[in-house]
């Protein structure tokens, strides 16, 4: 995480957490959720605004980690803002070399390959799982066909019990409640 966004955590150890504000698509793309778009539904019916800005997106990226829930959070100064995934933690982009790199370029070497029941194929790395970025499904298919990777199979409703992570923090927090 970035040095300013540690010091304001000890600064302010005490700031509330924040639901259903921030989500990521199965593109890897991130969205503002507003009061109005929560209104509307989950991160599945209502996705809110699209950021835009690049230097935003890689500070979220930067600051973007887990808690022992499994819970998928950018740390913003004190605050933990929880993330709505669509699909899994990651979406992996694979470069025209086979190499596999998360949202900042950074290289992440290849666990397992899983493909759920519509086809969707995703790999688990040592960072986590990631669905492979619709662009590159061809350089995955690729990957498969040469036995490089040898998906095993997986029903996408049981990839984040299998693979520890919450899709929805949001939901969570209001069933204990």
């Amino acid at each position: 995480m970035d040095a300013l966004v540690l010091q304001a955590m000890r600064k302010w150890p005490a700031v509330p957490h924040c639901f259903g504000w921030l989500g990521m698509d199965d593109r890897g793309d991130w969205y503002m959720r507003d009061d109005a778009v929560q209104a509307k539904g989950g991160f599945a019916q209502a996705k809110g605004s699209k950021l835009e800005h690049d230097k935003l997106i890689a500070f979220i990226q930067r600051n973007y980690a887990h808690d022992e829930l499994g819970q998928w959070y950018f740390q913003n100064g004190p605050q933990r803002v929880y993330v709505e995934l669509s699909s899994a933690p990651y979406v992996w982009r694979i470069q025209n070399d086979g190499s596999v790199t998360d949202g900042l370029m950074q290289v992440q070497t290849v666990v397992s390959c899983i493909e759920d029941e519509a086809g969707h194929v995703y790999l688990h790395t040592a960072q986590g799982l990631g669905l492979v970025h619709s662009q590159d499904v061809w350089l995955a298919a690729s990957a498969i066909e040469a036995k490089t990777w040898q998906p095993k199979k997986m029903l996408a409703s049981e990839l984040a019990s299998g693979f520890g992570f919450v899709r929805s923090p949001q939901q969570r927090a209001s069933q204990i409640t």
